[in-house]
């Protein structure tokens, strides 16, 4: 690793200092640039759980990478499950593509020590983004969280001690109809303003299907704290392919589908045993450019599409938002 000379926290405590390579863009700074005519998108990946999913997720890399989105990120996988794969996938991107990898970074089963150790890999490797997250207790997502004996409880803890490690671009984690485990509404608030008046750079939302909810949290921030209610807050989309998987994916979520868009999906799925993929597919790409048009209509600062590493369903949606894909699409 890169350190500079220990410097102190508030507390007293050492911190070493991890230079990232200079030349890696934030992910602020690469928003602004791809802001031309278009709003920039950025995509997510997952990390493979086999060898063939990995040659998968390759093929979908190179298909984006034509595309030139404003950054991509790779996920943890729930309760940190994947994270030796998802480090260095990760590291990989960074190294062997032309896209501006985010590094996913959560408190779950991690001890301070390896969390630091984990930062300076990817500064290592060039990577200056890295996205903050608590983490899902693994097992049961919306099970009981337990603190690692030697972690943190909390995000806002985890951007301080990324901040306090060297130049990085942080994001966290925001939820328009407000996190589960939040009491209300206005605590939810209070607890992203905390994130980022910590160190964040830029919010990234949970999944969701109804705009209101993306509008009022950017509303919410606002009024709570203006300057950094001033910060992006990204919307999180994923074009719908299959009933079955959005409904497993709101159910990891607590949060479900609002009535309208659901019985759009289940009128497309049919009564059969089995449900009408092709026209469910064609119901979700429908319903998520609906959601893109009027995003980009309020104002979004980028659209963020979950790809189950797949690169056809959001190459979709972006055409028909009258972007230029240059990428030709193989599956999904």
């Amino acid at each position: 690793m890169h350190f500079f000379s220990a410097d102190r926290t508030a507390t007293g405590a050492a911190v070493r200092s991890i230079r990232p390579a200079p030349c890696s863009r934030s992910v602020v700074e690469s928003l602004r640039a791809h802001a031309g005519t278009r709003v920039p998108f950025s995509v997510e990946f997952n990390p493979p759980r086999d060898a063939a999913g990995e040659a998968r997720l390759w093929r979908a890399v190179r298909q984006f990478e034509r595309m030139h989105p404003a950054f991509v990120s790779m996920t943890y996988g729930a309760g940190g499950s994947t994270k030796d794969r998802t480090a260095r996938i990760t590291r990989q991107l960074a190294q062997q593509t032309t896209l501006l990898p985010v590094a996913h970074l959560t408190a779950v089963g991690h001890g301070l020590a390896e969390l630091r150790a984990l930062v300076g890999s990817y500064a290592d490797c060039g990577i200056r983004n890295i996205l903050v997250l608590r983490g899902d207790p693994p097992g049961d997502p919306l099970g009981e969280w337990r603190k690692h004996p030697d972690g943190v409880t909390y995000a806002e803890e985890l951007v301080r001690i990324v901040r306090d490690l060297g130049d990085f671009n942080v994001g966290v984690a925001s939820f328009p109809e407000g996190h589960h485990r939040s009491p209300d509404l206005a605590t939810d608030t209070a607890f992203l303003a905390a994130k980022l008046r910590a160190g964040a750079d830029y919010s990234i939302t949970q999944m969701f299907f109804d705009i209101e909810h993306y509008l009022r949290l950017r509303d919410r921030v606002a009024a709570h704290d203006p300057i950094e209610g001033a910060k992006p807050i990204i919307p999180e989309l994923m074009p719908i392919t299959s009933l079955r998987t959005v409904q497993r994916a709101v159910e990891l979520s607590g949060r479900a589908v609002p009535a309208p868009v659901l019985d759009r999906l289940r009128k497309a799925a049919g009564d059969g045993p089995e449900e009408n993929r092709e026209a469910v597919r064609a119901a979700g790409i429908e319903i998520a450019t609906e959601m893109a048009q009027r995003l980009i209509a309020e104002g979004a600062p980028c659209l963020h599409f979950i790809t189950l590493n797949f690169a056809k369903a959001t190459s979709e949606v972006l055409t028909n938002l009258g972007y230029e894909v240059t990428a030709a699409p193989l599956s999904a």
